[in-house]
């Protein structure tokens, strides 16, 4: 039947970065993807994908968690029934981990499942979901390290920060936590006289500090500058030190970039372990899942700013009143290169990214560039 899913392909690229970076424990060369397409009899697809791991076979994992754990609960199935597809999965991959390989598996099929029903409908996936507004603010996310000199790191950080705002962004993020906190307190106080008091600056620490209390002693060097936000301060299973932190310091705490479904996000707004909750729809359980935890983020007077792959989460945003903001890597800036993977990039304009007009979520990959750097 045509309404009936008919096959599954998976393929995994890696894409080298243009230049290694680095943040507070962690140095990254590549990155991989694993994509996803979900097709029926009568021809009609819908692409998914989610971010491997930051070593090389990481996706091999998640490929495996596809291929054999999601796939058979879907194959013959009506893909319209997201939601009843959705529990199924979520059932049968149980014993095998709510978060991780097996979640972001999930969310590649998720997405996959909404674009084709999105596709179906000729509508942008916004559109589907109930749209909000049809452009997004988003921030430039970098400030990474580069060098072992901090000083030649400074300069580069001071360059990147002036042509981030010369492109229009009224928002920037940058690392810390590789450094001494005065060195990191240097580099954010460059960035902060170089764009000025009307664009807003956001730290993100990758969960550089082990304990609330190392985390809330250095951080208030930090505190009284007016930031935005501190991201991820600690681990994201910390959610006690997270509180603990939040309740010591007057910046908001944003954290939920590695978080899998809505009981993770709920236990991080019972315990007030977060001003700023950061769903990736790639991770959390796919587009189903990130919606419901953004009702309850509205719920509780929560704002959201979506990390990572903002192709996707440009319709998430146009969809949702209470996304702050959608985090945006400008060309051959960071680790997010998935765009190499793209026939065009999302527009962005005057400090906001616009939805693009294509049925779906409008990503349209670049097939020759998939197999040039496609990976067994």
């Amino acid at each position: 039947m045509a309404d009936r899913i008919d096959r599954i392909e998976v393929r995994t690229v890696s894409v080298p970065l243009p230049t290694p970076v680095a943040w507070s424990n962690v140095e990254v060369s590549e990155r991989e993807y694993v994509l996803v397409w979900i097709r029926t009899a009568d021809g009609c697809h819908g692409l998914g994908f989610t971010v491997g791991s930051r070593f090389r076979g990481g996706a091999a994992v998640i490929t495996a968690a596809i291929e054999n754990a999601l796939s058979p609960v879907i194959l013959g199935r009506d893909p319209a029934e997201i939601a009843r597809l959705w529990e199924e999965m979520a059932f049968e991959t149980l014993l095998l981990g709510a978060r991780g390989a097996v979640a972001r598996g999930l969310s590649a099929v998720d997405i996959a499942l909404w674009d084709l029903l999105a596709k179906r409908a000729g509508l942008r996936l916004c559109d589907l979901l109930g749209r909000y507004r049809l452009r997004v603010p988003a921030y430039a996310s970098g400030g990474y390290y580069y060098h072992d000199d901090p000083d030649r790191d400074l300069e580069n950080l001071e360059e990147e920060a002036r042509r981030h705002v010369a492109l229009g962004f009224r928002g920037i993020k940058i690392k810390i936590g590789r450094l001494p906190i005065r060195d990191d307190l240097r580099r954010v106080e460059r960035v902060l006289d170089v764009v000025g008091p009307e664009v807003k600056v956001a730290v993100d620490a990758n969960h550089a500090w082990a304990d609330a209390s190392s985390a809330i002693r250095d951080l208030r060097y930090l505190d009284d500058l007016g930031l935005w936000w501190i991201e991820e301060p600690v681990l994201p299973d910390r959610m006690r030190a997270s509180a603990r932190i939040a309740a010591e310091l007057t910046t908001p705490v944003a954290t939920g970039e590695i978080e899998a479904g809505l009981a993770s996000f709920q236990r991080l707004m019972d315990m007030d372990a977060a001003g700023i909750l950061q769903p990736d729809a790639t991770v959390v359980g796919g587009i189903t899942e990130w919606v419901k935890i953004a009702h309850a983020a509205e719920a509780q007077d929560v704002v959201l700013a979506p990390h990572w792959v903002p192709d996707i989460h440009v319709h998430l945003g146009a969809a949702t009143p209470n996304v702050e903001v959608l985090e945006y890597f400008h060309a051959g800036v960071g680790v997010l290169n998935f765009e190499s993977l793209l026939e065009e990039r999302l527009r962005f304009d005057n400090g906001e990214l616009v939805v693009p007009s294509y049925p779906g979520h409008g990503i349209r990959l670049d097939l020759e560039a998939v197999e040039r750097f496609e990976v067994d």
